[in-house]
């Protein structure tokens, strides 16, 4: 028994030896073909891969240039806010009724003056806001840098009110725009004093969601204005061209009756020729011979 368990074992290591030493026929073309469609495939992704890396690099660049808008120099931060209200206003309004930068009568340079007929006049927008102050409240984030904060809008709007609102050459009203959504729902809710403040002030207090509807209710108002003062002059003409339609009327009727006064003379003279005209012919008849 045990020599053929011996036997047995010895055939299975022969067997695993034989199997061992075989060769696998293994097909080289194909193996190439999928080599090189994986290295094409391979370098697909890499160039995707390197191409997103360079958008997001300019991604970083341009949120490092925001940042430095946002938290640099006030200039900067001044032009961003200009740019932006120039679109909104460009985007919206017509040519001839906004100017931006223009110098007014009393020398001051508002970033924009919407146009409109007095009343209730010419309205400003400010672009300007106290992004400082904001910047440090936020840090802090304490009693004193809010009331500063504060402090400091109240400040802006009180030279807005001084400097833009002029009575019998300015709307009764100006704006003060905020380039962003983020600060302007932050004014609203945790400073609704200042809010308060500005509307006892009449200056408005605008963020780009609340100018766009505004500047196009300021729009639709100008259409109905500018449709009225056609409507105006149409009126107008309409009753300057019936005044003188009854003036030729009137004339008409004089002409009628110098031609109705003519015909009467006429068939007067045609009545004095029937009877100036037989007695012509009596006398012609009449027999004046010479006497001898």
């Amino acid at each position: 028994m045990t020599t053929y368990i011996f036997i047995l074992l010895v055939i299975i290591v022969i067997l695993l030896i034989v199997l061992l030493m075989r060769r696998p026929t293994v097909d080289i073309s194909g193996l190439r073909e999928d080599n090189i469609r994986l290295r094409e495939r391979l370098a697909e992704r890499l160039g995707a891969l390197s191409q997103n890396a360079i958008e997001l690099k300019n991604i970083s660049a341009d949120i490092a240039n925001f940042k430095n808008i946002l938290m640099g120099n006030k200039q900067a931060r001044g032009t961003f806010g200009e740019r932006q209200l120039e679109d909104l206003i460009t985007d919206i309004m017509p040519p001839e009724s906004y100017a931006f930068q223009h110098v007014m009568d009393t020398g001051v340079r508002p970033d924009c003056i919407i146009r409109l007929p007095y009343p209730p006049g010419d309205m400003i927008i400010d672009s300007k806001f106290p992004l400082e102050s904001y910047n440090r409240m936020m840090a802090q984030n304490d009693d004193g840098a809010r009331k500063q904060f504060e402090l400091d809008v109240r400040k802006h709007i009180d030279a807005i009110a001084d400097k833009y609102i002029i009575p019998g050459k300015t709307a009764e009203s100006a704006m003060m725009f905020i380039a962003s959504e983020s600060i302007f729902e932050t004014l609203h809710r945790e400073f609704p004093g200042a809010i308060d403040y500005a509307a006892r002030r009449k200056v408005f207090i605008v963020s780009p969601s609340t100018l766009w509807a505004t500047l196009n209710t300021i729009r639709a108002v100008l259409s109905d204005i500018k449709i009225k003062r056609v409507a105006d002059k149409i009126k107008r003409e309409l009753d300057l061209l019936l005044a003188d339609l009854s003036r030729l009327a009137d004339r008409a009727g004089k002409v009628q009756q110098h031609f109705a006064q003519a015909s009467t003379d006429i068939e007067q003279l045609q009545t004095s020729i029937g009877k100036i005209a037989p007695r012509a012919e009596k006398l012609r008849e009449m027999n004046f011979g010479d006497e001898e």
